[in-house]
C-alpha cells in the first residue's frame, strides 16, 4: 500500500512537472523551435516529430541521456505527447473547404485569419489519461504555416477554429442528433458540422455576444448550405439552461463556452447542474476530459 502512495504521489509530481514547462513554453516562446535546428537533426536520420521532441526537453532542461529521471520523463511524457500534424488533414475539413472567412471588425469583434509558424507548438487535443494516472499534453505542430480562422474580442484571440477545435470536438459532432442545442456560437464551427448530419433536425446556439452574432448572420451563416436548421438566440447561457432548456425538449446539448481548462472549470461544473432538468437529453461538453483532469 505504501509502495502505491509512493508511485501514486510520484506520477502526481511528474504531471506537474510536464505541466508546468509545457505551460511556460507554450504562453512565452511556441516558436521558440526553428527549422534550422530541426534540419540538422533530421540529416542524422531522425524523423522531425523525433527531433522537435528532443529540442524541447534540451530546452526545458532535461538531460535524458545519463539522468534516469529525465530520461523516464522523456520516454513517459514527451514521446506520446509530440505530433507532427499534416496541413491538408485540416485543410480538407468541411467547414475549411466550404466557409470563407472575410475580414472585418464589427465593434470590438474582429475576424480574420491567424496562423502557426512552422514548428510552432500548440494544443493539438484532450489531455491523454493513461492508466497509472499519468496525464499527457498533446501538443502539435506543423512543418509549415498553418491559417485558421479566428475571432478576437479587444484583440485578443477568443474564438479559433484550430486543429485542437477540430479533434476535441469530434466525439460532440458524432453524437450529436434530433434537435441540437448549443451554448456559444464562436465562428460556428460546431453549428456547421452538426447541421450536415441528417440525424440532426435542427440547431439552436445561444450567445450573449450581439457583435459575435451580427459577424455570424452576415458573414458565415449565408454560406451553410443548411442554414434553414440554424437558430440564434441572444441570452445568456446559464439564464436559458434555468429557465428555458429543459421546456423546449431538447435531444442533445453541447455546451463551448470557455476558453480553455483555466476558464472553463467554475462554468462546466454551473452547468453540469442543469442536466437534471432534463433527465431525457444529452449532454456534452468541450474539451471535458481535459478539464476532468485536473477535478
Amino acid at each position: 500500500m505504501e509502495r502505491n502512495t509512493v508511485i501514486i504521489d510520484k506520477i502526481t509530481e511528474d504531471n506537474y512537472k510536464v505541466f508546468a514547462l509545457l505551460s511556460n513554453y507554450l504562453n512565452n516562446a511556441p516558436d521558440f523551435i526553428n527549422k534550422e535546428e530541426i534540419d540538422e537533426l533530421v540529416k542524422d536520420g531522425v524523423s522531425h516529430e523525433y527531433a522537435f521532441l528532443v529540442i524541447l526537453a534540451a530546452a526545458f532542461g532535461l538531460d535524458v541521456v545519463d539522468n534516469p529521471e529525465d530520461k523516464e520523463l522523456f520516454n513517459e511524457y514527451f514521446k506520446k505527447m509530440i505530433h507532427k500534424l499534416e496541413a491538408n488533414d485540416y485543410y480538407n475539413n468541411a467547414y475549411y473547404k466550404n466557409i470563407k472567412i472575410p475580414t472585418i471588425k464589427i465593434g470590438n469583434t474582429e475576424l480574420k485569419y491567424e496562423k502557426y509558424k512552422p514548428f510552432e507548438g500548440f494544443v493539438c487535443n484532450d489531455i491523454m489519461k493513461t492508466k497509472e494516472g499519468r496525464q499527457i499534453p498533446q501538443i502539435g505542430f506543423f512543418e509549415t504555416e498553418f491559417m485558421f480562422p479566428a475571432i478576437l474580442e479587444n484583440d485578443r484571440i477568443w474564438m479559433t477554429i484550430t486543429p485542437n477545435e477540430i479533434e476535441t470536438m469530434k466525439e460532440d459532432i458524432d453524437k450529436a442528433f434530433g434537435n441540437v442545442l448549443t451554448f456559444g456560437l464562436g465562428l460556428g464551427y460546431y453549428a456547421y458540422m452538426v447541421s450536415e448530419k441528417e440525424t440532426v433536425e435542427s440547431v439552436t446556439v445561444v450567445e450573449i455576444n450581439e457583435d459575435i452574432i451580427n459577424v455570424f448572420n452576415k458573414y458565415v451563416l449565408p454560406q451553410f448550405k443548411n442554414a434553414e436548421k440554424i437558430k440564434i438566440i441572444k441570452a445568456d447561457a446559464f439564464k436559458f439552461a434555468e429557465k428555458n432548456m429543459s421546456t423546449s425538449k431538447y435531444d442533445f446539448v453541447f455546451t463551448d463556452l470557455w476558453h480553455d481548462v483555466s476558464d472553463g472549470i467554475d462554468m462546466y461544473l454551473k452547468m453540469k447542474k442543469y442536466e437534471r432538468l432534463s433527465p431525457n437529453t444529452v449532454f456534452t461538453y468541450w474539451i471535458e476530459k481535459s478539464i476532468l483532469c485536473y477535478l
